[in-house]
């Protein structure tokens, strides 16, 4: 088997008070994958963990789990075995100018600029082999068509100048929705992206109605964001989670383990509403 990047990729939020369009991605490498995968099994049997990791399901019980879990996810990070990326729209940036088509794809638009640019693929090769990449998505909301038009518009990116340039390859058949109980990839990267949409939309301070205090379940999830953001901040010290990752050089895109970008429109409007008060 040649050289490959798997890549499991997620969304969460379509709209929220203050970011939306939350998009993720979990890459790791051929040459890396079989070792990763032993060792989030064994982690998860080590903790005792039988159902679907998932950042819904934190409470203050599973808390000290979901920590150990992040701890060996950012440990592989910090190795340069992973590299996660995690894209958003600020809600106020309210796009101009969309036709009813590109406002009907808005998903599938989005998602395309994600793997298109997020990882930085481009930079990716500088040895000039073949790599082909594996995309595993979680399983998509919308019609059959408009996924397979995606599809192809996914596979299309191997004939763009980039990824020529980069000996990028995508074949249709590894192109695929896959159920993410299966996938403890998707999982992981569940409970980061959960995380950022978490404390970027303010809900570490819902209350729930007639209370006058948080949940449980919210002050454990405030505890593991933190945890998380402890962890990311060993990688880039004073990360702020709400703008996109500074660079140095192009090349930080892919170099980069860990990074964030907020995606604006060319063209927008700024709904000031929506601004975190």
């Amino acid at each position: 088997m040649g050289k490959e990047y798997f890549i499991w990729c997620d969304e969460s939020v379509k709209k929220g008070p203050h970011y939306s369009n939350f998009y993720g991605g979990l890459l790791i490498k051929s040459e890396d994958l079989t070792f990763i995968l032993k060792e989030f099994s064994k982690i998860r049997e080590e903790i005792g963990v039988t159902e679907e990791i998932k950042w819904g399901k934190v409470d203050a019980v599973k808390l000290p789990a979901f920590i150990s879990l992040v701890d060996l996810l950012f440990e592989l990070i910090k190795q340069g075995k992973i590299k996660i990326r995690i894209m958003f729209r600020q809600s106020s940036d309210v796009p101009k100018g969309l036709s009813a088509e590109q406002r009907e794809n808005e998903y599938f638009i989005l998602y395309y600029q994600f793997i298109k640019h997020a990882f930085g693929l481009k930079h990716s090769n500088k040895f000039g082999y073949n790599i082909h990449l594996r995309l595993h998505f979680d399983e998509m909301p919308d019609t059959i068509s408009k996924v397979q038009k995606f599809k192809s518009h996914i596979k299309g990116l191997e004939r763009s100048k980039d990824f020529q340039n980069a000996n990028l390859k995508i074949r249709k058949e590894d192109i695929v929705e896959v159920d993410s109980k299966k996938h403890l990839p998707l999982q992981f990267l569940d409970v980061i992206l959960g995380s950022m949409q978490f404390r970027l939309n303010n809900l570490h301070r819902a209350i729930p109605n007639g209370q006058k205090r948080r949940g449980k379940r919210t002050v454990a999830k405030e505890q593991l964001y933190k945890h998380i953001l402890a962890k990311i901040c060993e990688l880039k010290p004073r990360f702020n989670i709400g703008i996109s990752t500074g660079r140095t050089k192009a090349q930080d895109d892919w170099e980069g383990p860990y990074r964030h970008w907020k995606f604006k429109p060319n063209n927008s409007d700024t709904d000031s509403s929506k601004f975190k008060k």
